[in-house]
């Protein structure tokens, strides 16, 4: 196995991994919040879709397809107190908008050469991941976080528990 291999396998089963935790989630249910102050799991989707764009950029300028008009706006820190549904777009929008990007940077992942996995980011996200190999790995450790985040609104919810 290479590490092509491996960043794909992570990237595509955390996909799955997210896909079945939201899928019997109602769009009403993606405005839950957990406690007092946490975001829904509307403006979380928003958010992991916003920043795996804008990161992956980063690692390949370029890759990733364009976000809708607006998007950015609809899903930046401001808009995490809302708790208006009009404010935001469906749940399957968002899913299909994130399937979407998260092909993408399993595109890259596959064809990222080793050099480049080396290629340091920007000293500002240094913190973050300090080179493109690091940058790609934690695309799959941000959703993995935020799924659990998720589960807490599952079992908010009542709803079964998957993992």
């Amino acid at each position: 196995m290479t590490i092509n291999d491996l960043l794909v396998s992570q990237l595509q089963g955390n996909l799955g991994m997210l896909q079945i935790t939201l899928a019997d989630f109602s769009d009403a249910d993606m405005m839950v919040r957990p406690a007092p102050g946490a975001n829904h799991a509307m403006w979380q989707l928003g958010h992991l879709c916003r920043a795996e764009v804008n990161l992956m950029n980063l690692v390949k300028p370029g890759s990733m397809p364009e976000l809708p008009a607006g998007f950015a706006d609809r899903f930046d820190k401001k808009t995490a107190t809302s708790d208006d549904p009009k404010a935001f777009v469906s749940k399957q929008e968002l899913l299909d908008l994130f399937a979407k990007i998260r092909q993408a940077t399993i595109n890259v992942a596959k064809s990222i050469s080793a050099s480049d996995l080396d290629t340091a980011m920007p000293e500002k996200m240094q913190r973050l991941a300090k080179n493109s190999g690091e940058m790609l790995a934690m695309q799959a450790g941000h959703v993995t976080m935020h799924i659990g985040q998720f589960q807490v609104i599952r079992r908010k919810l009542g709803k079964p528990v998957l993992f």
